[in-house]
């Protein structure tokens, strides 16, 4: 058993506790994919996503140098009919990218430093093998020898690009040694049986291609098959919630928003057990070193990007196009590079359908708020204050002011051809009551009474705040706008919630022209007894 060759069980072991979420099915899938031309993947996630476990139970499941039959026999890849074929048959090379920087000058001399180790152990182990200076060339003595083929498993393979995203000869240097493995047909052919790539980025693109085009790549953008391992799904985390007495919609709200085909739901794995074993709702995923990266980002001086920043923060899904994003943290073109950095990071949840990315829940919420004020982001920072004016005038029922904040962000923020759509209304309120998340959820034409509310914030229940339904209109008088939401008897809609109601109606003439169109607010409270 070395360091890097054949580095046994243990780390699966120690990991593989009473709470552990049984993943096993991902073996599943990666001995489908042995000897066969797809044995090359590279499956990308955000930091905290459970990488690094999976990586080390893969090294326990395919490692000769030890019987893993205890750790598997009772989990759900025992009944696999792969699962006797490949448990403990193969020699594996397991390199964590992260752990081997203090021991190579930061990444400069990486290429030396793998060759020298990796030779060094399978020379220990095969001491007959004859060493080539050509490393792939010793691995086919090795294999020559021991008639043993090899599983290369890579936890966290972007580091040293990410590491040294401003030395291009470090990047090079790297990524030569991964082709001259994994593009060399008399190594991949003949001696490795499946290669498995973890990181948090995709493969580096080279003049529009992957700069090791030998893997089939799985991000968190196109997960695939590999959706139901991105992170923890919905019944798995329904299941440890009742294990361990913890309220599940507390728990959605915090750390789900993310959801994939034929997967649905899924949520930060780290952050659900941090919160079970700490008994506390908080942000915890954030608490490294990402966070200080999302300052960095959202702060570039794209155009549209502090725009699209604060209508993420208000709750929009904002369209964006990912392809041509680099996979590196330094070649940008514009804002859709960096939001589709960040959806990798897992600041962004990506919707494949609609092509559309918005902050996935509360955990990422808070870490963008404090960003924006970390990073002096004036505009932002602008409406942050008008929102939380604009709730303090609509609960003091300051009709003007409400009117007239309404009225600034909607010929602000939408155009002229979409002024009087129902989308664009809803975002204007949206954005107009921009931090309703500190005390409230949102509901869209929420079924209520005889038909559907515009939007209805509710409070969360730890705040005093009465339910607020606003109705935007157009060619009606903001009297009407109460008198519907009335007659469709939206306020006995909440009368289970024990809270009172302020009831918001909005309107304007559409036919005025677009410096005219003055907004006028009518506001009613209702007690609810």
């Amino acid at each position: 058993m070395g360091t890097y060759l054949n580095p046994g069980n243990s780390s699966f072991m120690n990991n593989c506790d009473e709470n552990y979420v049984d993943k096993t099915m991902l073996i599943s899938l990666i001995n489908d994919t042995i000897n066969k031309s797809k044995k090359m993947t590279c499956v990308s996630r955000p930091r905290r996503f459970g990488k690094s476990f999976a990586a080390q139970m893969l090294c326990a499941y395919y490692d000769c140098s030890c019987d893993s039959h205890e750790l598997f026999d009772n989990l759900k890849i025992a009944q696999d009919i792969s699962y006797e074929t490949h448990i403990n048959k193969y020699d594996v090379i397991y390199i964590d990218m992260t752990g081997i920087k203090p021991y190579c000058n930061d990444y400069k001399a990486i290429r030396s430093f793998l060759v020298s180790k990796l030779t060094a152990e399978l020379k220990a182990k095969y001491p007959d093998a004859v060493v080539d200076d050509d490393f792939p060339s010793t691995l086919i003595n090795v294999y020559s020898i021991s008639n043993t083929k090899f599983i290369f498993i890579i936890d966290e393979w972007d580091a040293p690009i990410r590491e040294a995203q401003d030395n291009p000869v470090i990047q090079e240097q790297y990524l030569e040694f991964l082709r001259s493995i994994f593009k060399n047909s008399g190594v991949t052919d003949r001696v490795i049986a499946a290669a498995y790539m973890t990181g948090i980025l995709p493969i580096k693109k080279q003049k529009g291609q992957s700069a090791v085009s030998a893997f089939n790549e799985f991000t968190v953008l196109k997960p695939r098959k590999f959706a139901g391992y991105v992170g923890f799904t919905e019944e798995e985390v329904q299941k440890l919630c009742a294990e361990h007495d913890m309220d599940f919609e507390t728990m959605k709200r915090w750390y789900d928003g993310y959801s994939f085909k034929g997967v649905g739901s899924v949520y930060n794995p780290n952050s659900v057990m941090q919160a079970i074993e700490n008994d506390d709702f908080a942000s915890y995923w954030t608490e490294t070193s990402a966070a200080e990266g999302l300052m960095d980002y959202i702060s570039k001086d794209y155009n549209g990007l502090t725009k699209t920043i604060a209508e993420l923060i208000a709750g929009i899904e904002v369209e964006i196009d990912p392809e041509g994003f680099a996979n590196d943290l330094t070649t940008f073109r514009g804002k859709d590079d960096v939001l589709t950095l960040l959806a990798h990071l897992g600041y962004l949840a990506y919707d494949a359908d609609t092509s559309t990315v918005c902050i996935p829940n509360e955990e990422i919420r808070r870490e963008f708020q404090k960003a924006v004020r970390k990073v002096n982001h004036t505009e932002t920072l602008n409406r942050l204050k008008e929102s939380e004016q604009l709730f303090a005038d609509t609960l003091a029922g300051n009709e003007e002011a409400v009117a007239a904040q309404i009225e600034k962000i909607h010929r602000e923020e939408t155009a002229s051809l979409h002024y009087n759509s129902e989308n664009s209304l809803r975002s204007v309120i949206k954005l107009a009551y921009y931090t309703y998340r500190d005390n409230y959820v949102q509901w869209e034409e929420m079924p209520a009474g005889d038909g559907f509310a515009d939007v209805a914030f509710l409070p969360k229940y730890d705040s005093d705040y009465p339910i607020l339904v606003i109705e935007l209109k157009w060619k009606k008088t903001a009297e009407t706008a109460i008198q519907q939401i009335k007659n469709r008897h939206y306020p006995d809609s909440f009368k289970g919630y024990g809270r009172n109601i302020i009831l918001v109606g909005i309107t304007y003439d559409k036919d005025d022209k677009p410096g005219e169109r003055t907004h006028i607010c009518k506001i009613e409270k209702v007690e609810m007894k």
